[in-house]
């Protein structure tokens, strides 16, 4: 079975790089330094050869970005997929003349991170261009001031609104879902609490712009079904600290598990969740978790 599942990703590498090559039809563009190693991994995904290819298939991708001030800078994108992508990242590195040392690291430790978070399992030499051609720019010395001012700026505008998402999911059974849940929630100062088990409720609260990016990051994770089933936006009047705490129900953000039943002693007892919202001053949330009157 693992020489299919072989099979199976040498055929994924060759389709994607079917479709870089036709969206990307020129030299300057998309070019695979390594042929043998392609023809290698052609004839291994046609079954005409039992060996493992000896090397990975090497190509570079050059990606134009357009900085602020309306000049357009070059990336070029060296990437090596090794024989078990998808299942495993694609090696990228990310280099322009523009980039100091220091920059050029930050770039590439920041593109894995994205990968990790979004692409694991997936083809995702699209999604990593694109990342490049919308995120890089800001890298290079002379952006890097200015559009740290204007996000320091936005910050302070979007001050102004408390929220709060309720969001539910089929389940939350995932260690490494539930981990990312409270720490994505540490890192933007959210606080609220998540409910593992099926069904699976999370609920943040704090500034909006905070909760927005905690739901596009929850959202990109694989699920069953996810969604916001409510959301409360007030506004401050200075969005100050200490307005911003009297506006919060919970202190922390913490994984809270109601005596669990059910054959996966997963399944939480809705009624002890009914009583910790009731505790919260939240009851009426229940219904519209439930479509029932909590008791």
């Amino acid at each position: 079975t693992t020489e299919m599942t072989n099979q199976e990703e040498a055929e994924i590498q060759i389709s994607e790089l079917d479709l870089l090559s036709s969206m990307f039809p020129y030299e300057e563009e998309f070019a695979v330094t390594d042929q043998l190693a392609l023809a290698e991994l052609k004839h291994y995904a046609e079954n005409e050869s039992a060996d493992v290819p000896s090397s990975k298939v090497q190509f570079i991708l050059n990606v134009k970005a357009e900085v602020p001030n309306a000049s357009v800078v070059e990336f070029s994108m060296a990437c090596a997929l090794p024989f078990k992508y998808p299942t495993v990242l694609p090696e990228i590195t990310v280099r322009s003349s523009l980039l100091s040392r220091s920059q050029q690291i930050r770039l590439n430790s920041d593109l894995k991170t994205y990968l990790l978070q979004n692409c694991s399992g997936e083809p995702c030499m699209l999604s990593a261009r694109q990342w490049v051609k919308d995120y890089a720019a800001a890298y290079i010395d002379k952006e890097l001031s200015s559009s740290s001012v204007t996000a320091e700026g936005a910050v302070r505008a979007e001050a102004t609104t408390f929220t709060r998402l309720w969001i539910y999911s089929h389940h939350i059974y995932n260690k490494q879902k539930r981990k990312n849940i409270i720490d994505w929630a540490k890192e933007l100062s959210l606080s609220g609490f998540c409910m593992p088990g099926k069904p699976g409720v999370v609920c943040v609260e704090g500034l909006q712009s905070s909760c927005e990016e905690f739901w596009s990051r929850v959202r990109r994770l694989t699920w069953k079904r996810i969604l916001i089933r409510h959301r409360e936006d007030v506004s401050l009047e200075g969005g100050g600290h200490a307005e911003i705490q009297s506006q919060r129900k919970f202190s922390t953000l913490e994984e809270k598990c109601f005596d669990a039943h059910g054959t996966r002693g997963n399944h939480m007892d809705l009624g002890q969740l009914y009583h910790f919202l009731e505790e919260k001053g939240c009851a009426d949330i229940f219904q519209m978790y439930f479509g029932v009157e909590g008791h």
